[in-house]
């Protein structure tokens, strides 16, 4: 299933959670507050924008914000609450599509898991070269990425449960040859019926992504568990990495 599949006007119009969820201020928040600081008064480019969660707060801070996104109906979804002027929208592919003045950008931003919706390495490489091509001397591309729970497989099993509440059960299905993984996302209320959202990705390491990240001329700038800066441990189950172009 492509991309632009999966990020239909259904899941786009459910996508957005106020004050909940991802969108939540203890979530949200930290993020914008670290974007604002490493965009350093420049322009700031989103790969994969979205409906806007990040770049329409982050705009709201003064920060001018372009976006890249595949999806016609997240792009509808982030007119709801910015027009073209405010944040303006490339149609295409993060790992090729070109925004109106390249070179020019302070900051790359590429967040919540997306580079790993680019299901081969050499896509992730091209992410990191096209992020290369708009930032200025001295630019920054910062992802925010999940950490493989590979080793939490039980032996001879390719499925685990990461989540289950109330209404809810998140299972992963892994092939590690590929380094492939689908997300399934099932949600059910006492009915007998149940939805099921499923999403396919391609997991790295962080050491992969550094090298994906050297191969297109970046340096990496610092690595944290989380927005608000904590330190990065085996036991960290995502970080945020921050790499910089040389000035």
């Amino acid at each position: 299933m492509r991309q632009d599949e999966i990020w239909d006007a259904e899941i786009a119009q459910g996508y957005d959670t106020p004050g909940a969820g991802m969108f939540a201020p203890e979530v949200l928040d930290p993020t914008v507050d670290r974007l604002a600081e490493l965009a350093d008064g420049g322009r700031a480019l989103e790969f994969a924008i979205g409906t806007g969660r990040v770049a329409v707060p982050l705009a709201q801070r003064g920060v001018p914000v372009t976006g890249i996104e595949m999806s016609q109906p997240m792009i509808g979804q982030l007119r709801t609450k910015a027009d073209d002027a405010t944040i303006p929208v490339v149609v295409g592919d993060m790992a090729t599509a070109t925004a109106d003045a390249p070179d020019t950008f302070q900051l790359v931003y590429l967040i919540y898991n997306t580079i790993s919706n680019l299901l081969t390495q050499a896509e992730q490489v091209a992410c990191f070269r096209n992020a290369a091509r708009h930032l200025a001397p001295g630019g920054r591309f910062v992802i925010e990425l999940w950490v493989p729970e590979v080793r939490k497989l039980p032996p001879g099993q390719q499925a685990m449960v990461w989540k289950s509440e109330a209404g809810y059960i998140g299972l992963d299905t892994y092939d590690v040859l590929r380094q492939h993984v689908v997300s399934h996302h099932f949600r059910f209320g006492e009915a007998r019926e149940a939805r099921v959202f499923r999403s396919p990705h391609r997991y790295i390491w962080p050491t992969e992504l550094d090298l994906m990240a050297q191969l297109a001329g970046f340096e990496l700038e610092s690595r944290h568990a989380d927005w608000q800066g904590a330190e990065f441990t085996a036991e960290s189950r995502s970080h945020v990495s921050v790499y910089r172009l040389p000035q």
